[in-house]
């Protein structure tokens, strides 16, 4: 089974990704940054695997590059308290 196929496993995996990124010194701007990368090839190159991934898809593709990098700022904000703390 994928991450991506579970809207919470995929939330509790990038949780899990965003406190080793920060734990390595990662700052906030790169984060952000990354998020937005991870988000464009998400709604480029992958189906969404449940709703609320098709969701963010669909709000993706409407945006514009400044909403974009609000909507990958709140998924940051989303899975801060998910995965595994350091």
């Amino acid at each position: 089974m994928s991450v991506l196929d579970n809207f919470d496993s995929w939330k509790s995996f990038l949780g899990d990704r965003l406190h080793q990124a920060q734990g390595q010194g990662m700052d906030q701007s790169a984060v952000s940054d990354l998020a937005y990368e991870i988000g464009n090839y998400l709604a480029t190159s992958v189906d969404a695997k449940n709703d609320q991934e098709a969701v963010l898809r669909d709000l993706w593709n409407v945006a514009d590059e400044k909403e974009q990098h609000a909507i990958a700022n709140m998924m940051v904000k989303l899975v801060k308290n998910e995965g595994t703390q350091p």
